[in-house]
């Protein structure tokens, strides 16, 4: 899952909001540093992504990619999850969505002295270029992943992967569809935040 994703999936609060996003910048974080909230915030990001990368039918789709592009597979599902998740909201929230990311905005900008520097400035970028939205389209998800893949620093054949993608973007809808539902179930009933959910 990517970043529209884990905050849906976190608490209404910053604490939280932070530590759901915290689990993709741990590099040089001490977790015992952490505020508790923050890091049950981070312990729900670790459960959705387990659930996610465990879940057979995520598994199957990271098998479909070519051999040169099958290690990037996770990422790139990842980004289209986030994709579907902006088409169908609707169908996941009650709630309206523009509203929800302004809210998930306004709780990162608060949350910003909680952050170390890498994750303060991604998140930072985050905000001023409004990413949340910008996976609305296809192309600007393949547009991203090239993003990512020019930041590998090793030689690889990610880029273009949406070429792969949009042949079956029928059938990986329909699956984002019913898969998502039993992730929103995962964490209520895990309750590693407690309170309400958004």
């Amino acid at each position: 899952m990517n970043y529209l994703a884990h905050l849906s999936l976190a608490q209404p609060s910053v604490p939280s909001k932070v530590g759901n996003v915290l689990g993709d910048f741990m590099h040089g974080v001490e977790r015992s540093r952490l505020s508790a909230p923050v890091r049950r915030g981070l312990d729900n990001h670790r459960l959705v992504d387990r659930f996610t990368d465990h879940h057979p039918w995520v598994q199957a789709q990271r098998r479909t990619f070519s051999p040169d592009r099958r290690r990037f597979a996770g990422v790139a599902l990842d980004v289209l999850f986030d994709h579907f998740l902006w088409q169908h909201w609707a169908a996941f929230y009650h709630h309206d969505r523009e509203a929800a990311i302004r809210r998930h905005y306004a709780h990162l900008q608060s949350g910003l002295p909680l952050m170390h520097a890498p994750m303060r400035e991604r998140v930072e970028r985050l905000i001023e270029h409004d990413l949340l939205n910008q996976y609305r389209d296809l192309a600007r998800v393949g547009q991203a992943l090239d993003m990512i893949a020019g930041r590998i620093r090793f030689a690889n054949r990610f880029a273009g992967i949406i070429e792969e993608i949009a042949p079956r973007y029928a059938a990986l809808e329909q699956g984002f569809l019913d898969f998502y539902p039993e992730l929103q179930e995962e964490v209520k009933a895990a309750r590693v935040e407690e309170s309400f959910s958004l």
